[in-house]
């Protein structure tokens, strides 16, 4: 495990429709040198959701919190507030949680500039970028980000970034085969192994 200083916690729905972005997102994160955790690395039934996240957040320096999916579901036509909620408890781990936590960092994505402050006014304070929902979006929002909060860090260029990824996407179905997986029902811990071991055969 990398250390603290190179962890993301990323806090982003996993819904179908958000994939695309959220494979992007893994895939950024680890090319610009850092390691991507989330809640779906580890399945402990004995184990509180929230006590998971809490240790997440404990061990990550960085956080990633998209926004973009507090809207009303066509269900049950109410908001899904766990990504705002997950953005609290690591600005109160930043607030009150001491050395090293005071130095935690935090990206905020949206769909849209600024759509954030009709139901979230409070963190207009916060770095909240727009990635208008496309892959390229949300690469160039997180590289830029590492790059002005991770001194010292040589990182690649978004357009480099974009690049590989789609050379990689292209290739994970075969790399998939290889392995006996199955490409649709891929779990994030497979994926981001996936990634560390491309990115270790194309540096």
């Amino acid at each position: 495990m990398p250390p603290y200083g190179r962890r993301v916690f990323i806090n982003v729905p996993f819904d179908r429709r958000y994939k695309k972005l959220f494979d992007a997102l893994v895939f950024t994160v680890h090319d610009c040198g850092f390691h991507a955790r989330c809640a779906l690395e580890g399945s402990d039934a004995s184990q509180v959701r929230v006590e998971k996240l809490y240790e997440l957040i404990r061990d990550c320096k960085y956080g990633i919190h998209d926004l973009s999916r507090t809207t009303l579901d066509t269900v049950n036509r109410l908001p899904r507030f766990n990504m705002p909620l997950e953005l609290g408890i690591f600005l109160g781990a930043k607030r009150f949680g001491g050395s090293p936590h005071s130095g935690k960092v935090a990206l905020v994505l949206d769909s849209q500039p600024y759509r954030y402050q009709k139901f979230c006014s409070d963190i207009a304070g916060q770095d909240v970028r727009a990635h208008a929902n496309t892959v390229a979006g949300a690469i160039g929002a997180v590289r830029a980000w590492l790059r002005t909060n991770a001194s010292g860090v040589e990182l690649p260029g978004e357009v480099e970034i974009e690049r590989r990824y789609a050379q990689f996407a292209r290739e994970l179905l075969t790399m998939c085969r290889q392995q006996g997986l199955r490409p649709a029902s891929l779990g994030f811990v497979d994926y981001r192994a996936m990634v560390l071991a491309w990115q270790e055969a194309n540096p």
